[in-house]
């Protein structure tokens, strides 16, 4: 901790104790506010000042965190934020008394406060609470990151003062981080001593210049890089209104998603987390171990064989809304805990869900973002149904003109494309793996190499090889294929879904396919699932299901650049100190 940040932090714990010494508790209990800012502001922000004068709206009780103040002496005007937005409150020593007075002189930004009175409109028009009554509800020892003088400094300063501070005190960071970081300090006092000798005929701007700089000094490194947004989220919903509104927009989405699917007569379930076998995808687990039992067990890779058990049971439409682990890397599309809709409805093909993908995601571009057009970074995605359905080996040779359909039954020559393919990568590891690969395997890996990157509108990718495939059912007039599709947008997959494959003679081939494909080296496999088979011999009947990546829909509709942004706390390696 700087020293910067530690005079912060002291002149904080003394204000506490201050207000200790007034007999008020600086962490206090019990305030029960009956309005809320933003219901008010949108209530009467369009009343005009002569009749919120002559009416006198109110008394209206509120309570939130202070994030802007104008401190004039014997009045002030601060911003007082809530769950549902900032309001404005006029402070008035001669209104609240002189023992009131005291306990504001201790208050800071991020302070907690509550207030009660009528409302008016200031002289700039803006909505504003006249408080008869003031109440301390918390201390923040830390502050608010990102704000100059003139929002917390309790002095009187005009607009251009305020300026005037800000750019002095940015001068004076810009001064020490032009050096490297054991100089700073001095080079900071030194700038901070030229900016004062500037403006020492000013008294106001030489008051507020100097805890400008040190809130700036103190929060440098606050929020200096993306990963510190995502460490300290507190910090980063605090600071930013637009984080906070990815947040609400992620927790419509997820509410939608189950009006919609309770709407269908589908049921939602809890399946466990913890897994004794690695199964429902290919994908490596996270494993951990049961000291009662004395046995290992893997955190889910998905639900998909429980929810399965559940149709063979009877429950016919189910789903589930919860947390999947997958022990790969870490990149702007994964998170090692991440969050699926997975849903299973009897007596419907692949195509039926697509279908209901399709109405699902649309619907729900317009509940979220009030449209199915939506902006993600330089693109502009249309969640319009219609969205065209590609056989895989169609949208593989419609990019890699040397391959016609009869070419996607020669192994070798699909091995010699996507090792040229994987040398002009220069992905090293991918060329010793395709030397092991079938020909499903071989066309799935050409179509991620050639395709999948390229698909920047929604598009369903349909007709998947079976080796790649171990849970849907084979398509009837080719058994090579399998009745799947996935849904892919701005190059990357959203949605996975197939014909359950309900054979359970076929199935089991394709568990010891998993186990001997483990054993050529891969480790992306699933285990041999006794029981599930078991299941299957009791009767699956004809069902369809799909998993939905609520992260990465999430990401869409928010126009989030990583998966990171859309949960609120991602992953991390620990911090040394």
């Amino acid at each position: 901790m700087s020293d910067a940040e530690q005079k912060l932090l002291d002149d904080r714990k003394n204000k506490a104790k201050a207000l200790q010494d007034l007999g008020v508790n600086p962490y206090g209990n019990g305030f029960k506010p009956d309005s809320l800012a933003g219901e008010l502001v949108k209530q009467y922000a369009d009343v005009a000042a002569e009749k919120l004068e002559a009416d006198k709206p109110g008394p209206f009780t509120l309570g939130g965190r202070i994030v802007r103040v104008g401190d004039f002496g014997k009045a002030a005007f601060v911003t007082i934020q809530d769950r549902s937005g900032t309001i404005q409150a006029h402070l008035k020593k001669d209104v609240l008394g002189e023992e009131v007075w005291k306990i504001w002189k201790f208050t800071d930004l991020a302070d907690f406060i509550g207030v009660k009175g009528t409302l008016f409109k200031s002289k700039t028009g803006e909505l504003t609470i006249a408080a008869t009554e003031l109440k301390f509800l918390g201390k923040a020892l830390r502050g608010l990151p990102g704000k100059f003088a003139g929002d917390d400094v309790k002095v009187k300063l005009s607009p251009e003062q305020i300026a005037t501070v800000k750019a002095a005190a940015e001068a004076v960071m810009a001064a020490s981080n032009a050096a490297p970081q054991e100089q700073r300090e001095k080079l900071r006092a030194d700038a901070l001593a030229a900016q004062k000798e500037k403006y020492k005929a000013d008294a106001s701007v030489l008051k507020a210049l100097e805890p400008a700089v040190n809130k700036l000094w103190a929060e440098s490194q606050a929020l200096a890089d993306t990963e510190e947004r995502y460490r300290r989220r507190y910090v980063d919903l605090l600071s930013n209104a637009g984080v906070r509104d990815t947040f609400k927009k992620r927790s419509r989405l997820v509410k939608f998603i189950r009006e919609f699917l309770d709407a269908r007569d589908f049921l939602e379930v809890e399946t466990p987390m913890m897994h004794s076998l690695v199964s429902g995808a290919a994908a490596r687990p996270f494993k951990t171990h049961h000291n009662a039992l004395d046995i290992p067990l893997f955190m889910r890779i998905a639900p998909e064989l429980h929810l399965k058990r559940l149709v063979v049971g009877g429950f016919d439409r189910v789903y589930e809304i919860n947390r999947n682990f997958r022990n790969e890397g870490i990149s702007t599309r994964h998170n090692p805990e991440f969050t699926m809709l997975e849903f299973y409805q009897a007596y419907a093909t692949y195509e039926d869900l697509m279908d209901l993908t399709e109405q699902m995601i649309s619907e729900a571009s317009k509940v979220v973002t009030g449209s199915t057009v939506v902006k993600y970074a330089d693109k502009t995605i249309d969640f319009k149904s219609g969205w065209p359905r590609i056989p895989m080996t169609e949208a593989i040779s419609s990019r890699v003109k040397e391959l016609t359909a009869r070419d996607f039954t020669d192994t070798e020559k699909l091995r010699v494309v996507a090792s040229r393919k994987a040398t002009h990568d220069k992905d090293t590891g991918l060329l010793d793996a395709i030397e092991k690969m079938n020909s499903g395997e071989l066309i799935g890996t050409l179509f991620e190499q050639f395709v999948e990157g390229e698909l920047v509108q929604p598009t369903f990718i349909t007709q998947f090889p079976v080796e790649t495939s171990p849970l849907a059912r084979r398509n009837d007039a080719n058994p090579a294929i399998t009745d799947r599709f996935e849904l892919f947008c701005v190059g990357r997959e959203i949605a996975n879904a197939f014909s359950e494959l309900n054979d359970p003679v076929d199935q089991a081939s394709r568990f010891q396919a998993q186990v001997d494909a483990r054993g050529r080296g891969q480790q992306e496999t699933m285990d041999y699932d006794h029981d599930y088979i078991r299941a299957l011999e009791h009767g699956l009947p004809p069902t369809a299901g799909e998993g939905i990546g609520i992260d990465r829909l999430a990401m869409l509709l928010t126009d989030a650049p990583s998966i990171r942004d859309v949960i609120l706390f991602p992953l991390l390696k620990p911090q040394q100190n």
